[in-house]
């Protein structure tokens, strides 16, 4: 099992930035891909972006590409997202996620996910 705790989120202005993190405990060598989802209430879940444990490659939708990057510290077992040029569009539930043997953008396909952080972007 791996347990996946989000951090960071919080109450930022338009225009602001904004970093969460995302620490991964548990079978962390089982980890293929972690990810950032979103989610608005009432909304379907949003892929952000994905990384690759091993490698570090990187994928994000046109959405946020540019605005925000993902990384990771393999080290410390913590992957993070750091949201620049906030948007209130971006306001939403941040969830991260991993899995064991895919990197992609369905959100089905992710095996274990952390409790979810609000990132609110005031206009």
């Amino acid at each position: 099992q791996v347990q996946l705790v989000e951090s960071g989120g919080g109450l930022v202005q338009a225009g602001g930035s904004l970093r969460v993190s995302c620490a991964a405990s548990g079978r962390t060598f089982s980890i293929n891909a972690m990810a950032w989802f979103r989610q608005v209430p009432g909304k379907e879940r949003e892929f952000v972006a994905v990384i690759t444990w091993s490698e570090g490659n990187t994928y994000v939708p046109d959405s946020v590409k540019g605005r925000f990057t993902i990384s990771r510290d393999n080290a410390k077992n913590t992957m993070y997202l750091q949201m620049n040029s906030l948007k209130p569009e971006d306001t939403a539930v941040y969830y991260c996620a991993a899995s064991k043997d895919y990197s992609g953008m369905r959100d089905y396909r992710y095996d274990y996910w952390g409790q979810g952080t609000q990132v609110t972007v005031s206009s």
